[in-house]
């Protein structure tokens, strides 16, 4: 086999696709290092220069040279952006401005430490989650990260150093990096650069010497930072040989493939692969193929293989299960798609006659493996270790076998009724219809039976001389050796099919299962549903009792969900749960770790954590120990495992941002209301002072004069209590509007008065309709509003200029194709007008807000609590509050109030004294 000339066409329509993304989407590119110290920002500097001087627009989001001055002097002739700057505990932060990044929008930018946690009160947490949004943006990015900060090394970084790295970056931000470039500098010539004073300055440099940076920490850091590039490379390697249509293997990395085909020896070759990829330091894979004999085998063979792939995983290897009908094809396609250059197989343990007949698994991989090398090899020593036993070949059914004999009594029966009628070979065909219908019910070998009882039958029925098997022609000889190789064929294809389609059948019930998993785990958003879905459609699937434990208190396990009697009995059961989720293993039934228990306990592994355990009970024995079910069951357990981990980070995060929401409205609540707090508190305080001392207020006058600021002041303390009450009730919806019919002239008046002061020389223009009805509404609530509504008015405006007051009624639109005009109003509209400076773009929805005071807020008194107020109380209503600019300038408020069924008639004045009577509670 040669690589073909010709790409795959999938592949290459999957590049092309893949490389016109890439064109249109922003670049990441990141500089790559073992740890600080190595010149990671020194070489993204550099590039950036050379970038300018070809003419792309490079700016400086935020670069740290930590006082090394090399570096500081790359930043000339670099615009930087300015830094925007944070209060966090009595303390101002520097930090990277993304708005202003977005505003300015170079071709590339800068943006140092990727694994940058950034300040409380910035728009994200990380700063990688910074660089998604400037790539969104279409903004290219180059960025320096270390390599103990990847998210997938923290827990080798920690056993290696001793330190847990807390500022970590996500492996898929660093895999949708289009360049990475490794920054490389040997351990000594680091050190000295330490000592030297260039990574830190003298004093942190002698304690991160004597901790972080040893010289065996430098040397494993930089291992797994060259480690991590070439893994990236290697796939970026695949990626353009599948789209080039390349089959031979490119041996850049050794990698070795243990092929599994004879499972007595299976765990002998395990170990010795183990051997072998240890003095290679290779990356090994263990793979053995499911053909449709093996569903065929019993259960000790199923066994055997489970038992060879666990110690495979237990020694670090990769597993994979492949399905096809020849072995050593299968072998060789995987090895090619891998990339693999080493084959290790076994030495053949079969008789070498029923080699020559079935055919040789090592003889077909050295023949067609070409470029990759084939290991043969006996595995250990068996003087040494212990025989392995060879498991027992399954047994068929002896009632095929008399089937298939039924199956020739009733072909040699039509034979014979059509032998008057029929030439010889119209009989021999009825026989090979007889062992195909065998090989499709039965299978191969009572296939075979039927062959050879067919030919024995044929001959001896209808060959002359007749009941005998003395043939008188030696033409015959050729008609039984051609009908038996025929009928042997047909019977094997036909069986080989039945094979085929009844894998096909589970392949696709397993397909079927997973999806329908899925589909409902994607559908559940709450933890408790999650685990449901799990136990319903694990008992249906297995045919077995299932439930889900998930830790408590100090990580002990407690029943959750599904089938509880599974713990009923004693706490062994529990026992070996508690243990699974402790050691993150599978423990249990058909399970090399306390086997005696009754159910099977697999963990629930998130991406980070144990999340829980799921136990099964099978019904029947045998239900999950065939290896096809038993990764099935793997597969349930890992995706209800990272559904779970969705839904319960998905709950965390409503916690954290309702915390966070709650903080910034506590701050919010303490910066507004505090100062207003304050100051109507220090005037009654300064005032009652003075009235205090006989000297500060010695005439009548003076002592009138504080006695009205104090209770100015306590009004006003009043009503900010009071606003902050209502607020309050608004948010928690415990406003009850009583509805009845009022006058809107009564309420207007009684707004006005209640006004007077605040009014005093100023135009209130008031224009209502002249026989304006009753109208359903809280008289009390509409008061507040239109009281708050044109106290804002006098405050933002000048006070040479007037207020409008109008309300008018909106009467109904009639429905298209009625011509019936109804007269009777739908709504009840109120504005309030100033000649102020109106609303800058984009206040006339943020009004509304809580604590919101406008940009010229400063030179007015009050919470910000007014409109937001009013907006509610509307809506309560079940109406309307917007705000806008008027057109000849100022700012006007828009009250639209629903209006439903008639008022009532006045006759006297007893029936106008019930007018007031509450109409229900809305």
């Amino acid at each position: 086999m040669t690589d073909s000339p010709r790409p795959n066409p999938d592949e290459l329509l999957k590049r092309i696709r893949h490389e016109e993304s890439e064109g249109a989407r922003a670049r990441l590119k990141i500089f790559f290092g073992a740890s600080a110290g190595v010149g990671k920002t020194f070489a993204m500097l550099e590039e950036a220069h050379e970038r300018k001087r070809s003419g792309i627009d490079v700016v400086v989001g935020i670069v740290e040279t930590h006082g090394r001055a090399e570096t500081a002097a790359l930043l000339d002739g670099l615009e930087m952006l300015p830094r925007k700057r944070l209060e966090h505990r009595a303390a101002s932060i520097e930090e990277f401005d993304l708005d202003e990044a977005l505003a300015r929008k170079p071709r590339l930018l800068l943006l140092d430490e990727l694994a940058h946690s950034n300040a409380p009160g910035s728009r994200h947490a990380k700063r990688w989650q910074d660089v998604e949004e400037l790539l969104a943006a279409g903004i290219d990015v180059d960025t320096t990260l270390n390599v103990q900060h990847v998210e997938s090394l923290i827990d080798i970084v920690a056993q290696i150093t001793g330190v847990t790295v807390r500022e970590t970056v996500p492996d898929s931000i660093i895999d949708r990096a289009d360049e990475i470039e490794i920054v490389d500098l040997p351990p000594d010539d680091l050190l000295q650069r330490l000592r030297e004073g260039k990574v830190y300055l003298p004093e942190q440099a002698r304690q991160a010497q004597d901790n972080f940076f040893r010289k065996g920490n430098l040397i494993a850091l930089r291992e797994l930072a060259l480690r991590r590039t070439a893994r990236r490379v290697d796939a970026q390697m695949d990626i353009y040989r599948k789209a080039e249509g390349l089959v031979r293997s490119w041996p850049v990395n050794e990698r070795i493939l243990v092929a599994i085909g004879d499972p007595s020896v299976g765990l002998r070759l395990v170990r010795a692969a183990r051997t072998m990829s240890d003095a290679l330091r290779a990356e090994w894979i263990v793979a053995y193929v499911e053909t449709p004999a093996l569903l065929r085998e019993n259960a000790g063979i199923r066994d055997h293989i489970v038992d060879v792939m666990g110690l495979a995983e237990e020694l670090g290897a990769e597993c994979a299960m492949l399905s096809g009908l020849r072995v050593s094809d299968e072998l060789l396609a995987f090895a090619r798609a891998r990339n693999v250059t080493r084959i290790v197989v076994g030495k053949p343990t079969r008789p070498r006659w029923l080699e020559a007949v079935s055919g040789s698994l090592v003889s077909a991989l050295v023949r067609d493996s070409r470029e990759i090398d084939v290991f043969v090899i006996r595995g250990e020593d068996t003087r040494v270790a212990d025989p392995e036993p060879r498991p027992q070949p399954a047994r068929v059914d002896p009632r095929s076998y008399a089937g298939a004999l039924a199956i020739v009594a009733v072909a040699s029966l039509a034979a014979w009724a059509m032998r008057p009628a029929f030439d010889e070979s119209n009989l021999v065909m009825v026989y090979l219809l007889g062992v195909v219908v065998s090989a499709v019910a039965f299978g191969r070998w009572p296939a075979i039976l039927a062959a050879v009882l067919s030919v024995a039958v044929f001959d001896f029925c209808f060959v002359p001389p007749y009941f005998t098997f003395a043939v008188s022609d030696t033409q015959y000889g050729v008609t039984f050796a051609v009908m038996l190789s025929v009928a042997l064929v047909i019977g094997t294809l036909a069986a080989r099919l039945r094979d085929q389609a009844h894998a096909a059948r589970q392949r696709e019930l397993r397909t079927a299962a997973l999806f329908q998993l899925s589909r409902e785990l994607s559908a559940s958003s709450d933890p408790q549903q999650v685990i449901g879905v799990a136990v319903h459609r694990v008992g249906d699937v297995f045919d077995c009792a299932v439930a889900v434990l998930l830790p408590g208190e100090a990580g002990r396990l407690a029943p959750a969900a599904g089938d509880l009697d599974l713990f009923g009995g004693p706490g062994h059961e529990l026992g070996v749960a508690q243990w699974a989720f402790d050691h993150a293993q599978p423990a249990g039934l058909e399970t090399d770790t306390l086997p005696a228990s009754r159910g099977l306990y697999i963990p629930l592994t998130g991406t980070r954590e144990s999340l829980g355990i799921l136990g099964v009970s099978p019904r029947h024995s045998g239900a999950i120990r065939d290896p096809s079910r038993f990764r099935l069951l793997q597969t349930f357990a890992d995706q209800t495992a990272l559904a779970l981990e969705r839904a319960q980070l998905a709950a965390r995060e409503e916690l954290a941002r309702s915390a966070v929401e709650t903080e910034r409205l506590r701050n919010a609540l303490l910066s507004s209301v505090s100062h207003d707090l304050r100051t109507p508190l220090a005037v009654i305080t300064g005032a009652a002072s003075s009235l205090r001392s006989e000297q500060s207020a010695s005439s009548p006058a003076e002592r009138r004069e504080l006695l009205d600021t104090i209770f100015e002041e306590a009004g006003r303390l009043n009503r900010l209590v009071g606003n902050l009450l209502d607020m309050t009730r608004l948010e928690s919806g415990g406003v009850t509007v009583n509805r009845g019919w009022h006058s809107l002239e009564e309420i207007v008046g009684s707004t006005l008065a209640r006004l007077e002061p605040a009014i005093g020389s100023r135009v209130v223009d008031v224009q209502l309709p002249p026989e304006m009805p009753l109208v359903p509404l809280d008289e009390l609530m509409l008061e507040q509003v239109l009281f708050n509504l044109v106290d804002n008015a006098l405050k933002y405006s000048p006070s040479s200029t007037p207020i409008e007051l109008s309300a008018r009624l909106r009467k109904r639109v009639p429905f298209h194709g009625n011509s019936t005009k109804d007269e009777r109003p739908d709504a009840l509209i109120i504005e309030v007008g100033d000649h102020g400076r109106g609303f800058e773009p984009g206040e006339e929805t943020r009004v509304f807000e809580k604590f919101y005071r406008g940009s010229d807020a400063g030179a007015q008194r009050g919470s910000g609590l007014g409109l937001t107020i009013c907006h509610g109380i509307i809506a309560a209503h079940g109406g309307s509050l917007t705000a806008a600019n008027r057109p000849g300038g100022g700012a006007i408020m828009t009250v639209t109030l629903p209006i439903a069924g008639d008022p009532p008639r006045v006759e006297d004045e007893e029936s106008a004294s019930a007018l007031d009577a509450p109409l229900g509670t809305s």
